[in-house]
């Protein structure tokens, strides 16, 4: 593994970066960035599907807030590529409750979070039959219900993301078995009726 990737570089969204990337295909471009690597726009657009014009255009819109960076180590004639400039994004929803346009947004961003597990999940289910039965076992997900205070619940979070920044550091992604997988983690409150 990389040294580049043994330490997440990490960014605390501010209000001009989370109206910016509070778009579709500016979310799509930050996470194929993440996922595959540095890329030209047209390599963006082809694995995007969408073109080369909205995707440059977007592209310089997510560097003008350092979102995206341009990678010119990699650039040969006049093509330019772009990587992302953090690894990992965070932020919490209080820090936009002074700007009613910055909270739309980062709900929005929220909202399509749910919208990508959804659809992740539903391809999995699709393909689930594909894969061998220690990685059937091995991915899926599960729920258990707690009762606690607001402070128990960010000790718990900070414990859960320092176990998984431990074990994405501890990875070896050259073992023969090994597959890119997301983590996700969720905690919300038990919709009234059910309390």
């Amino acid at each position: 593994m990389s040294d580049e990737r043994a330490e997440p570089r990490a960014v605390r969204l501010n209000h001009q970066q989370v109206r910016v990337l509070a778009h579709p295909l500016r979310m799509r471009l930050v996470g194929a960035l993440r996922v595959k690597g540095p890329a030209t726009a047209t390599t963006l657009a082809e694995l995007l599907h969408t073109n080369t014009g909205a995707t440059s255009y977007h592209l310089r819109q997510l560097a003008e807030v350092g979102l995206v960076v341009e990678a010119p180590d990699l650039a040969s004639g006049r093509q330019r590529w772009w990587r992302a400039a953090h690894d990992v994004t965070n932020w919490e929803p209080t820090d936009f409750d002074d700007d009613p346009d910055a909270r739309a947004a980062i709900e929005w961003i929220q909202g399509d979070q749910v919208r990508h597990l959804v659809e992740h999940a539903e391809r999995w289910f699709a393909h689930q039959h594909e894969w061998s039965a220690a990685w059937r076992d091995a991915l899926g997900m599960g729920d258990i219900f707690m009762t606690m205070s607001p402070a128990r619940l960010e000790q718990l979070k900070t414990e859960m993301w320092e176990l998984l920044e431990r074990h994405r550091e501890e990875s070896d992604a050259d073992a023969p078995d090994a597959e890119q997988v997301q983590v996700f983690v969720a905690a919300y409150p038990m919709i009234e009726e059910m309390r």
